[in-house]
């Protein structure tokens, strides 16, 4: 079963695919973003594309857990999505994620900040991805 990962910013979407057996994620694109319609209906082909059958979308919570801004608007869109995708849509505390492939991207590629902006979506729904496979992986 294909997972697709998401990481939904007010610019751009970043798109992460699981392997058929649900164990490795990998980045495949970024969307940038235009209008919520055309938003849906990139996703939507990217589902269909890879006849993915569930959704896990990166919820950005504050270090102390609660929601702020970003965490609302991930919860509206994914709101907005549900109504749209009839998947299961699961989201996924994200804390620092984009930290983490900033640090990644600095530490092991020497990345010049404008082509770490390209990647640096698409990366982090690739470790949203697959920080939820391996949770699942373990849960059963």
């Amino acid at each position: 079963m294909r997972t697709i990962g998401l990481d939904v910013g007010d610019k751009t979407i970043g798109v992460a695919i699981s392997d058929p057996s649900g164990l490795i994620a990998q980045g495949i694109k970024t969307i940038k973003r235009s209008n919520l319609y055309n938003d849906i209906q990139e996703i939507n082909k990217i589902i269909n594309s890879f006849k993915a059958e569930e959704i896990v979308v990166g919820f950005p919570k504050n270090m102390n857990g609660t929601i702020g801004a970003q965490g609302q608007k991930v919860i509206d869109f994914v709101e907005y999505l549900k109504k749209e995708i009839d998947l299961p849509i699961m989201l996924w505390d994200e804390r620092l994620t984009t930290v983490e492939v900033n640090r990644m991207l600095v530490e092991s590629a020497d990345m010049r900040r404008e082509k770490r902006k390209k990647v640096i979506d698409k990366l982090a729904a690739t470790i949203i991805l697959q920080g939820y496979l391996d949770y699942k992986r373990k849960s059963i």
